[in-house]
C-alpha cells in the first residue's frame, strides 16, 4: 500500500493536478482490481473517481454515442475500437494485465474436479445450471468452448447466460449450480467458491487497458490515474484481485 501511495506521489509531482472528479466506465471483469486501485488513488491524491461498470460492449457503445468520461478500463479490442472511433485518445492505451477463465460454486457446496478436459466436461454435464455472461469476451468464449468440447446439444437446457451485474451473484442465491466466467469477476463476490481456472487446453487469457478519454475534462488527473493502474507498484493489489500485471 504504502508503496502505491510513493507511486501516487510521484506521479503527481511529474505532472501537478489539483483536486478533480474523474468519470471512469470500466468493463466488470477487473471490477474488483479497479475498485481496490481507485479507492487507493483517491486517498493517496485527494482526487474523487465516479466509477461506473458494464460489459465491455456496453461501456464501448456508451461512449461512442457521447456518454461522458475521463478514464475508460476495458478489453484491449475495446480501448482500439474507441480509439479507432475518436473517443479515445491515440497512443494513450496502457495495459494493466490479464486473466483467465475460472469457475465457482455456491459456498458449502462441493466442488467438482475440472483438473482435466475430461473432468471439466463431466463437471459441465452433470451440472443443472451453469451460468455464464451474456455479453462480453469470456461469455463469447464460453458458448464457443462448449461447441468445442462436443456437448452443445446436451448443454442447451442447462446454460444460463446471464447479465453481468449477476453472472456471479446468481450462483450465490442458488438459482445456478455454477458460474464460469473471467476468474477477476468471481473475486470478492460473497456466496461464492472458486473451484479453480478451466483446464489450460482450453483456457483463454482476457485482457484489460486504460485510455484517455479524447473529451476528458481533467486530464491531468485521468493521466495520473492511468499510470496508477498500470505502474508496477500496481502488481500486488492487482495479483490480490487475480488479475496477472502486464508490467
Amino acid at each position: 500500500m504504502r508503496i502505491l501511495f510513493a507511486a501516487a506521489a510521484a506521479l503527481l509531482m511529474a505532472a501537478p493536478v489539483q483536486s478533480a472528479e474523474l468519470k471512469v466506465w470500466s468493463g466488470n471483469g477487473p471490477r474488483a482490481a479497479v475498485q481496490a486501485l481507485c479507492a487507493e488513488f483517491e486517498r493517496a491524491t485527494g482526487n474523487k473517481i465516479d466509477l461506473h461498470f458494464a460489459v465491455n460492449p456496453e461501456v464501448q457503445s456508451k461512449l461512442e454515442v457521447g456518454e461522458a468520461f475521463d478514464v475508460v478500463v476495458g478489453n484491449p479490442p475495446t480501448i482500439d475500437a474507441l480509439i479507432k472511433a475518436g473517443k479515445v485518445v491515440d497512443g494513450s492505451r496502457a495495459d494493466i494485465g490479464r486473466a483467465g477463465l475460472g469457475m465457482a460454486v455456491r459456498s458449502g457446496t462441493a466442488k467438482p474436479d475440472i483438473s482435466s478436459v475430461d473432468a471439466f466436461k463431466q463437471a459441465l454435464l452433470k451440472t443443472n445450471a451453469v451460468a455464464f455472461p451474456g455479453e462480453g469476451a469470456s461469455g463469447r468464449y464460453f458458448v464457443t468452448l462448449v461447441d468445442r468440447l462436443g456437448i452443445a446439444a446436451e448443454m442447451k437446457s442447462k446454460l444460463r447466460p446471464m447479465p453481468a451485474e449477476d453472472t456471479v451473484e446468481i450462483v450465490a442465491r442458488g438459482d445456478a449450480d455454477m458460474v464460469v466466467v473471467v476468474a477477476t469477476r468471481i473475486v470478492d463476490v460473497p456466496g461464492v467458491d472458486l473451484v479453480g481456472p478451466i483446464p489450460e487446453a482450453l483456457q483463454t487469457k482476457i485482457g484489460f487497458a486504460a485510455g484517455l478519454g479524447v473529451a476528458a475534462k481533467e486530464v491531468d488527473a485521468a493521466k495520473a490515474l492511468i499510470r496508477f493502474l498500470s505502474a508496477p507498484a500496481a502488481a500486488a493489489t492487482l495479483k490480490s484481485k487475480g488479475v496477472e500485471p502486464s508490467s
